[in-house]
């Protein structure tokens, strides 16, 4: 079972999307911004992220940068969860190294879909 640490800080979406995890099997950690996310990273080396942007303390691309500077921490894969629907922002995500970029509002089932993809290739699963 692969375990997604799920960094979002609107609570509603935190819980809704943790719950669908769950519903399909995974093991998931919840943060509430990128700073308690990192935290969480260093203690139990999830097998995957999905991360908001927008968030107070340590923002998405601010984690993503951080991962990166770790060794152990720069192949856990990351999926950006966001409202941002910028091409730049999408851009930086994906230049920084997120595996994806999913857009909210979007279907729950392109999330699905992409972590399954992301899981398999990194064959998690």
């Amino acid at each position: 079972m692969a375990t997604i640490l799920v960094v979002e800080d609107n609570r509603t979406i935190l819980e809704n999307t943790s719950e669908l995890l769950e519903m399909e099997g995974y093991s998931v950690i919840t943060a509430s911004n990128g700073k308690d996310g990192f935290e969480k990273i260093l203690k139990s080396l999830p097998d995957l992220i999905v991360c908001d942007i927008w968030m107070p303390e340590m923002d998405g691309f601010e984690l993503l940068e951080k991962l990166g500077t770790y060794a152990d921490l720069k192949n856990i894969p990351l999926i950006f969860f966001s409202a941002r629907s910028e091409k730049k922002d999408i851009k930086k995500g994906l230049e920084l190294g997120a595996y994806d970029f999913i857009v909210k509002p979007s279907d729950l089932s392109d999330l699905l879909i992409s972590i399954k993809n992301c899981l398999l290739s990194k064959k998690l699963i």
